[in-house]
């Protein structure tokens, strides 16, 4: 394994094969200038959660390879970054604040992508209408959508606020009491469902849901579906796989002039996340999986009407790349004609490295979160595995500065 040691004093990068000194590095900041351009041929995309920080606690590798993005590195730029993470629930303004006191560096709020950030490019269609979003502590997740532009964003405490018998197995806390709004569901028709974080009460939260898109957004109105008889439940996971075909996966469509079917967004895919915890946790990908089992149990066919962001989908990555360009036109003072190479740098080989090969990114899986070695080989290969985010920085800085 290639490792680069890096001299400030003398500017000088050494590695087994290479060795760059103070003369390469002004020869290469002239061809940058040269060719009108003041950027480097290589930006970043970070993961946040098992790359940079564990939990609250941040990677020491993680200061080291901001370091070097910030300049000390053989090409003696700063290269511009922004972190991509499947987590959220608060907001960009709110998490730029922390993040810059645990990274040591200035992290500004249109460098983060959170899961529920692409949030912003919708919410023109549902700005005057009701909505219910779900995640995050108290009413935090309904400020986010607030100023995304969701004007009226309703939460499952505010529905056990209006009727407690709504879900009896939960009593409001003081503070969350004081955290909803007064609402009257029966006249209030919910036209979407936005999981913007992972769900605190999954009880409560699945249920409210179940009621929503059963009831054609009337909490407490009457079930809309026809619910399949005791005796045609389905089929095991195991045993469908082995049936004849793939179970039926038929759309609702709303017959004309009747209100169209609540669609439901979840934000984030991830089955499992990495804390500080000796082993991985459930994420919001396992409430959708247990959404869709318990709708399917009672309706016959799993749910059609849902729409998946959040790493590895292509809307996402779409989405990151529209605000890397920003970021960089903002720092070069115009239009970015050309895209520098944009290198993904994560630690779960499902979202990071999935999203990252399909968009055509070149992809860097570090050892340090939620990927194993001992388990076996990732489930989707990266273009290269290092130990840490500080490894990392450094293989694709020696790969471009070789290229070039």
């Amino acid at each position: 394994m290639q490792r680069l040691a890096f001299s400030s004093s003398s500017r000088c990068v050494r590695s087994s094969t290479n060795v760059f000194c103070a003369r390469a590095v002004q020869s290469r900041q002239i061809q940058y200038r040269a060719g009108g351009s003041r950027l480097p041929p290589l930006v970043f995309t970070f993961d946040i959660d098992g790359v940079l920080l564990r939990g609250p606690h941040t990677i020491p590798a993680a200061r080291r390879a901001l370091d070097m993005l910030n300049g000390a590195n053989p090409m003696g730029v700063k290269i511009p970054f922004i972190l991509l993470t499947n987590g959220g629930g608060t907001h960009e303004e709110v998490r730029k604040h922390k993040l810059s006191s645990q990274l040591g560096v200035q992290i500004h709020s249109n460098q983060i992508v959170q899961a529920h950030t692409i949030l912003k490019s919708v919410a023109h269609k549902y700005a005057d209408k009701p909505v219910l979003v779900l995640g995050g502590l108290n009413d935090v997740v309904r400020k986010v959508a607030e100023s995304y532009g969701f004007k009226q964003a309703y939460t499952t405490l505010d529905v056990l606020a209006w009727k407690p018998e709504a879900w009896p197995f939960h009593e409001l806390t003081p503070e969350e009491r004081a955290s909803t709004k007064p609402v009257d569901f029966s006249t209030t028709p919910i036209s979407a469902i936005f999981v913007f974080h992972d769900p605190r009460n999954w009880s409560l939260d699945m249920q409210i849901t179940l009621d929503v898109i059963r009831s054609g957004g009337i909490i407490g109105g009457p079930y809309l579906d026809t619910p399949k008889p005791a005796d045609q439940q389905p089929l095991p996971q195991h045993e469908r796989a082995h049936s004849q075909g793939a179970p039926s996966q038929h759309r609702q469509v709303a017959p004309k002039g009747e209100k169209p079917p609540i669609e439901v967004v979840f934000c984030n895919p991830d089955l499992l996340w990495k804390s500080d915890f000796p082993q991985p946790r459930l994420g919001q990908g396992a409430f959708r999986m247990a959404f869709q089992t318990v709708y399917e149990a009672l309706v016959g066919t799993p749910y059609p009407h849902v729409t998946q962001y959040g790493k590895p989908t292509a809307a996402t990555y779409k989405f990151a790349e529209k605000v890397l360009r920003d970021r960089l036109e903002e720092l070069a003072g115009g239009r970015v004609e050309e895209m520098p190479r944009v290198y993904m740098v994560g630690d779960n080989p499902e979202s990071d490295i999935a999203g990252a090969n399909a968009a055509g990114w070149p992809s860097v899986l570090v050892k340090t979160g939620v990927y194993e070695e001992a388990r076996g080989p990732p489930t989707h290969t990266p273009t290269y595995i290092a130990e840490d985010v500080e490894e990392a920085v450094r293989w694709a800085i020696d790969r471009e500065m070789k290229q070039k």
